[in-house]
């Protein structure tokens, strides 16, 4: 073990209490010999155990410049931290803290030793060898036996960025020195095998994008950009919440990446990019620093929309909340770790002063800075790193005197600033967590004959005491367990912070909630909304959407190569309802029941079919009796005028049978209205393929007939008594007789039967167990519409005033017409509507016979009755 006695310039002395072959060194072994610059600044102390500080008092690191032909030379770094200066001093008062009390490490003295890091990963390693180096007393060289085999320093608390921490970790790990963070929250950083000796006291950044994961969605917001820089908290952060967030249904709008060093035109993009972005919720993983030039360039154009969530590393960042920055930033929401008030380190901070002694340098900079003055003493090694400041003659500002007694009370800034300290406090943590693992390694609870005192003459490794350091568990003055878990971390605690006005315009951190992941599922998040100022003081929860829920009624429908939170919404299908709003889907109801108006419940459906009361049934009804009617005038007219030439020239009796089967056809559409039953099921396609057939069957008589009767001009011809009465009579029945047996066949095999059809509504129909036989009727029926047509067009031009032919096929025509439209209406026709389709069908077919045939007739019959003799009908009398 090394007691220090004294650090600074380039004569650092120890004096070496264990031998070298304790140490397992040899005079003869190979001596590592370190090149770094030992005239680094450092704030220390001497003790029985001296432990290692790296804090970034300074955030602007110069680059480094190597011409590989000379010694590297120290660089002074820039930009001075007030808030690291605090932590720092943290250290120090928890150092002497234990060093006061008389149980914890009673016999033994704490030392420190504290650098500055400058927030950069080769500042930082350049500063680390000079802390861990070893000097042989002999020779009066820095030399570092066995490669840092054994280290002044057994522990090191440090640093606060992922970057330089990663690259720090990396170093010790090969020589199992602990390095204990108070702000690297990297979910990197986790990983045993690459940093065996690293644990820290601030919650890894997965249990972060955890808790702001489970934030955003708790509000509601699943439409959010997010903005990140190039380090690995930035790039780890960001790509853990960005994965875990869309698996929570959430999507990234855009991201936004600050370059180390942003130009201009580069910070101009990122606010057009954020000002044209629909999102108004902005996730950040950055620090003020990194965010500053952004940030003034967004308040300058006065944007007050966006509500900003943060992550702890500028959550409760002092810089941004100038005046400018109150209409940009109110009502950030963010996570921070738990804050305390440390009894004693008020009155501690305050009463430092500047002092000329060596190792002070790091005060007497923080004076000059704070005071904007100049103290009149520090050495050379102090002015050597002390950044200069130039004005425009080229020459060194003048500053005024610093007199060393002025009071820091006085004072306004984060130094001061101890109401709630947050990284101070897991400064506090990680000093006395090496404090407890060295009560242990130390056995102070048991030392032998002395009981009071720890066994401080005790040679240990920095193994060592990394062992002890992973195994303490102690509760703290502020009733906080401190333990590391086996990837060593500690309890994931954070608050909740809300950036609010107070009475005097001020910006204040307002704890609203906390998050503890620890706790089960489900109760890890605690918060507060009614406590919550939004975005530019608003009191309502901002919105931040692609698209707007769809509601109820309607569902999700996905835009082509877009996030799934950008949709639009489409209505519910007839049968299907959606009650929550953002459905994605629409459910059908169940059988039976049926949509309502809104498509949000199902109610129990009514049965429906097309009754003799509704409109459209009624309309049907007197088309049907108006047929009827009409076919009854036209029958009553015949027989009227039997005996005349026009009525006896066709075969008088295949009119009025023809007349009798248009009637049929006429009344069978009154089977089809009204609620289905078995019968009517069963009668209405056996009426209207038989009525139909017979009706075509009569027309193809008479158009068989007329062909017959003008193509056979030799007087006497034998050829139309060979077709005469009870041929035609025959024929009749010939073709009507396979469509009697078709019907009879579907009856007695598979009858229709009525059925509640829940697809459009409840719709009561009547189902056909065999589809095929009723296109074979409708087969048939189109055979013979066909016969009668094609016969009917050979005869169209006969020499006859009155041509028959002419009528059959026009009215044939009309009854394709009908029927080739009725097939497709009547498959795309829903519920009840199939039903009025066909027997529209059956009606214009009907209208379309009775009036192409019958209706010339009766016109010459009683109107022009000089036309109705045996020469008018030839063509053969006086015009």
């Amino acid at each position: 073990m090394t007691v220090v006695q004294r650090y600074g310039g380039g004569a650092l002395k120890e004096q070496e209490t264990e031998s070298k072959k304790l140490n397992g060194l040899d005079s003869s072994f190979p001596q590592c010999v370190t090149l770094v610059d030992s005239d680094s600044l450092a704030l220390q102390s001497d003790g029985d155990v001296v432990i290692g500080g790296v804090f970034p008092l300074h955030y602007v690191a110069p680059e480094p410049q190597h011409s590989y032909s000379t010694k590297p030379q120290l660089i002074p770094c820039s930009g001075f931290d007030h808030r690291a200066f605090r932590w720092m001093m943290t250290m120090v008062f928890a150092v002497e803290e234990i060093n006061r009390d008389s149980s914890l490490l009673p016999g033994v003295t704490l030392g420190y030793r504290i650098i500055d890091s400058c927030d950069n990963v080769h500042t930082s390693l350049q500063a680390l060898y000079p802390l861990i180096k070893r000097i042989n007393g002999s020779t009066q060289s820095e030399t570092l036996p066995s490669c840092l085999a054994s280290s002044p320093v057994p522990a090191v608390i440090g640093l606060a960025s992922s970057s330089p921490t990663r690259a720090v970790a990396h170093t010790l790990g090969a020589f199992n020195i602990p390095l204990v963070s108070y702000f690297a929250t990297c979910t990197c950083l986790t990983d045993k095998h690459m940093y065996p000796s690293f644990l820290r006291t601030v919650p890894s950044d997965l249990f972060q994008v955890r808790g702001l994961v489970q934030l955003v969605t708790f509000l509601g917001w699943l439409w959010v950009g997010t903005i990140g820089t190039t380090d690995d908290y930035s790039h780890y952060g960001i790509q853990a919440f960005s994965k875990q967030f869309r698996l929570q249904g959430g999507c990234v709008a855009f991201h936004l990446t600050i370059p180390e060093s942003p130009t201009e035109a580069e910070i101009q993009d990122m606010a057009d990019g954020l000002q044209s972005s629909t999102a108004q919720v902005v996730v950040v993983f950055a620090t003020e620093g990194q965010l500053l030039g952004l940030l003034v360039e967004l308040a300058e154009r006065n944007v007050t929309a966006i509500q900003w969530v943060a992550s702890e590393a500028w959550v409760t960042a002092s810089l941004l909340t100038s005046p400018g920055f109150h209409p940009l930033l109110e009502g950030t929401l963010g996570f921070s770790f738990p804050g305390v008030t440390i009894p004693g380190l008020k009155e501690f901070l305050l009463n430092i002063h500047p002092s000329p002694k060596e190792g002070m340098e790091f005060v007497n900079m923080f004076w000059e800075e704070l005071f904007g003055c100049r103290l009149q003493f520090g050495g050379d090694k102090y002015k050597k790193n002390e950044p200069h400041s130039l004005n425009n003659s080229g020459s060194t500002d003048e500053k005024p005197v610093c007199t060393g007694s002025e009071d820091l009370r006085y004072t306004n800034s984060s130094y001061t600033d101890v109401s709630l300290v947050r990284i101070s406090y897991n400064v506090y943590k990680a000093v006395y967590a090496i404090a407890h693992a060295l009560h242990n390694l130390l056995n102070c609870d048991s030392a032998g004959l002395n009981k009071d005192m720890c066994e401080k003459h005790k040679s240990f490794a920095p193994r060592q005491l990394l062992d002890h350091l992973k195994t303490v568990n102690f509760t703290n003055q502020f009733e906080e367990k401190v333990y590391f878990d086996a990837n060593g971390e500690p309890v994931p605690l954070y608050d909740i912070i809300n950036w609010q006005k107070n009475s005097m315009g001020e910006i204040r951190f307002v704890k609203v909630g906390s998050y503890d992941g620890s706790a089960p599922l489900g109760r890890q998040l605690q918060i507060q909304r009614s406590s919550i100022v939004w975005t530019n003081g608003q009191s309502q929860v901002p919105v931040s959407q692609c698209s707007a829920p769809c509601p109820l009624g309607s569902r999700k429908a996905r835009r082509l190569r877009e996030p799934h939170c950008c949709f639009d919404c489409l209505p519910c299908a007839d049968g299907e309802i959606s009650n929550q709003t953002g459905s994605t889907e629409c459910r059908k109801c169940p059988e039976f029941y049926w949509s309502d108006k809104d498509k949000v419940k199902c109610v129990a459906g009514v049965e429906e079919f097309l009754s003799f009361s509704d409109t459209m049934g009624i309309i049907l009804v007197v088309l049907t009796l108006l047929g009827v009617v009409l076919t009854t005038i036209i029958t009553t007219v015949f027989l009227r005028f039997r005996s005349t030439p026009i009525v006896k020239a066709n075969n008088s009796e295949i009119s009025f049978l023809l007349l009798l089967s248009l009637k049929l056809c006429f009344l069978c559409s009154l089977v089809f209205i009204g609620q289905p039953s078995v019968w009517t099921c069963r009668l209405r396609q056996a009426a209207f393929g038989v009525s139909f057939v017979l009706c075509l069957s009569c027309l193809l008589v008479k158009t068989i007939v007329v062909l017959l009767a003008f193509k056979v001009n030799i007087p006497g011809s034998s050829v139309l008594k060979l077709f005469g009465p009870s041929q035609q009579r025959s024929l009749i029945l010939c073709t009507t007789a396979p469509q009697v047996c078709l019907c009879a066949g579907c009856l007695l095999g598979a009858p229709p039967f009525p059925f509640r059809n829940p697809t459009y509504q409840i719709v009561v129909e009547c189902m056909e167990p065999w589809p095929p036989g009723f296109y074979l009727v409708l087969g048939y029926i189109g055979l013979l519409a066909f016969l009668c047509l094609l016969l009917a067009f050979l005869g169209r031009k006969l020499p006859d005033v009155f041509n028959e032919a002419k009528l059959i096929t026009f009215s044939m025509l009309i009854f394709w017409a009908v029927w080739l439209s009725f097939i497709p209406a009547y498959v795309s026709s829903p519920g009840k509507f199939t039903v009025a389709v066909e027997i529209f069908a059956i009606l214009a077919s009907s209208f379309g016979l009775l009036l192409c045939i019958f209706v010339p007739k009766c016109y010459i019959i009683l109107l022009r009755p000089e036309r109705n003799i045996k020469r008018g009908m030839t063509g053969k009398h006086a015009r």
